[in-house]
């Protein structure tokens, strides 16, 4: 049965059916990090979001037809300032922190895009792409190392976005300079001191502006008109109007992006993560505080990309909870095909949460060959991130009845001596312990160790 895709098109402002420009080479780009430090949960965001896109694109057209470019931003002057700070060369942190971003986003049960491309390594395709820029009079240099992307000399600008000029002058992130013919415009090159990183250049030493990476990038790797573009709606201005007016100025009537997709941001128990409110938190945090990949996943594709995700402890334990259940019920069990209710709800502008309640009513049905492969689809259940589950299995009721009783005692003795023993016991040996006023849940982690429970009962 053919899938139809729809997606919601920044560019159209509706949710359009997709059709790719090649069914043979479906090619979309998504704007990555820049590495200088751990990945915070909003950064994990778009990469899951645009993880099911890739897998449904990948079912729809087979494996071999879709091509999914996720750049690193390698150059930029966070990472120098970093590297000041900390007295380490750039290369070294760089390297460490794409590889942490790479094991972080793993443990989510992100699939590596095709291409990862480092910005360092397509200096001169951006070189090239400026060069054509000022040549057809959309760039200027300012006689001083830098060149800037005239604004109002591409008609379309703010398009995206759907806002003016003007309303984008009087609110946004707009770099005032005496070197500037306009206010909005934007720098492509920047010159670099003997201590920053550089390229040479027609303009002399120096580096490149943010935006010009993705255009040159994308346009290296995927060609001047390729399908999806996508990132987080925080990058739509000024990141993404910028990409789109350099790349159609160097390539006219190429169109670029086709469609533009946006996640919106996410919270943390209702607020706005940040560090002054301190619930700010990286992926690894997470990780080492015991909460496993799958279950961050799981919270993520419970909320619609388009909606705010709001992070919680709550969700994350009832994440886990259907998880566990899940893989108890599929242990041993060869997937089958995904439900077409799935991929339906999956096609359907990446409904993850109704494909969600589909496998509830997989799991209610015990369907479980089912089940299993139409949750592989979303990335869960699958073999390599269930080492976190291996525990599930374990029948702690005895344990749970029995600090449920030493706690119903200690209410009236309000003596809480053996409620304690029980609990610390239970911790030492892996148990994860949650008491509330419904009752006693105990939960083995993965670090369990049966051993340790020998005569405590």
């Amino acid at each position: 049965m053919a899938v139809e895709i729809y997606l919601r098109n920044t560019k159209t402002r509706s949710v359009d059916v997709f059709t790719p420009i090649d069914p043979e080479n479906v090619r979309m780009y998504v704007c990555g990090p820049t590495v200088y430090d751990r990945a915070h949960l909003g950064n994990a965001r778009p990469v899951v979001v645009f993880d099911v896109l890739y897998r449904l694109l990948r079912h729809v057209y087979g494996a071999d037809h879709v091509t999914y470019v996720r750049n690193f931003t390698d150059v930029d002057d966070k990472i120098i300032a970093r590297a000041e700070q900390s007295g380490r060369e750039i290369a070294q942190i760089t390297g460490e922190t794409t590889q942490w971003f790479l094991d972080d986003m793993g443990a989510l049960g992100a699939l590596e895009p095709n291409q990862m491309p480092r910005a360092t390594d397509y200096i001169p395709q951006m070189v090239a792409m400026i060069e054509r820029l000022v040549e057809t009079g959309h760039a200027y240099p300012d006689g001083a190392g830098h060149v800037l992307f005239a604004v109002k000399s591409y008609g379309d600008y703010g398009a995206l976005s759907g806002r003016s000029v003007d309303d984008m002058i009087a609110g946004a992130r707009v770099e005032v300079a005496d070197n500037k013919r306009d206010p909005m415009d934007f720098v492509l090159w920047k010159p670099s001191n003997a201590d920053q990183p550089g390229w040479e250049s027609s303009w002399g030493r120096g580096r490149p502006g943010w935006h010009i990476e993705c255009s040159a990038m994308a346009d290296d790797l995927l060609g001047d008109h390729f399908d999806i573009h996508g990132g987080g709606n925080d990058l739509m201005f000024p990141h993404h109007e910028n990409e789109i007016a350099q790349s159609c100025c160097a390539h006219p009537g190429s169109g670029f992006a086709n469609f533009w997709v946006h996640n919106e941001m996410l919270q943390v128990e209702g607020k706005k993560m940040s560090k002054s409110l301190g619930n700010f938190f990286t992926v690894r945090d997470l990780l080492d505080q015991g909460i496993p990949g799958e279950v961050v996943r799981f919270v993520f594709l419970s909320t619609h990309y388009r909606k705010p995700m709001d992070w919680t402890a709550d969700k994350a334990r009832e994440a886990e909870a259907h998880l566990r259940k899940w893989r108890k019920m599929v242990d041993g069990v060869t997937a089958g095909a995904p439900s077409h209710a799935v991929v339906a709800a999956i096609a359907d502008d990446l409904n993850t949460a109704g494909a969600i309640a589909e496998l509830h009513k997989l799991a209610a049905a015990g369907d479980v060959e089912t089940l299993l492969g139409s949750a592989q689809m979303l990335g869960l259940l699958d073999p390599a991130m269930g080492d976190w589950a291996k525990g599930a299995d374990v029948d702690l009721s005895a344990y749970a009845d029995a600090l449920s009783a030493a706690r119903e005692a200690a209410m009236a003795t309000k003596d809480f001596a053996e409620v304690d023993r029980l609990k610390t016991a239970l911790t030492e040996a892996g148990v994860e312990v949650r008491m509330s006023k419904a009752g006693v849940d105990l939960s083995p982690k993965p670090e369990f160790d049966a051993a340790k429970l020998d005569g405590l009962l």
